[in-house]
């Protein structure tokens, strides 16, 4: 199947899910990520959920983050350029939805790509090879491809993976992980 097919499916079956089945999903997925053996690192790359797309909330996976004493980063989308500016989750962080209801840092210190350790990637699907589908723009694929090679890429669903995805692309990077409510999947 292609990534359009793909991502229609996805967007759907995501849509059906009721706000408590997405708690309880999302509960459920941070509870799988504190089996995995990734928690001696120091900065992990964390998006926050469009709540309107009934993405999983990863509030629980800022607590974990937070009672684990780990730096987390945030990122900031330009919208022309397709890049994403990183920056340290703090007290002082000011949060502000943009146009698309991506809640974003306003500003704040920034961190360079080469110190994130482990990025948490948002996705509609993805397949058993570990080629994902986002949304189409292209920002964590350019993101990802600046990351140093021993970065940790986690994906996070609720749904199991498709079988596999089509049109992958050159520029596209593969997740090491997908970690759903249920299971955790190595590439």
């Amino acid at each position: 199947m292609n990534k359009n097919y793909i991502r229609q499916k996805a967007k759907a079956a995501r849509q059906k899910l009721s706000r408590e089945e997405i708690e309880d999903k999302s509960l459920a997925l941070a509870n799988q990520l504190l089996r995995m053996d990734i928690w001696d690192k120091l900065y992990y790359h964390l998006y926050l959920s469009i709540e309107e797309q009934n993405e999983i909330n990863t509030e629980y996976i800022l607590q974990i983050l937070a009672g684990k004493d780990k730096e987390t980063v945030l990122s900031k989308c330009d919208f022309v350029t397709i890049e994403m500016t990183h920056y340290l989750l703090t007290d002082a962080t000011k949060i502000k939805k943009n146009q698309y209801n991506i809640p974003e840092p306003i500003d704040g210190i920034e961190v360079p790509v080469a110190k994130i350790d482990v990025v948490f990637v948002p996705l509609l699907a993805y397949d058993k090879q570990g080629n994902r589908v986002g949304y189409g723009k292209g920002f964590y694929d350019n993101f990802l491809n600046k990351c140093n090679p021993g970065t940790l890429k986690i994906g996070l669903s609720f749904f199991p993976p498709e079988e596999r995805i089509e049109d992958v692309s050159s520029t596209d990077v593969q997740l090491d992980f997908c970690v759903t409510p249920y299971e955790i999947i190595a590439f």
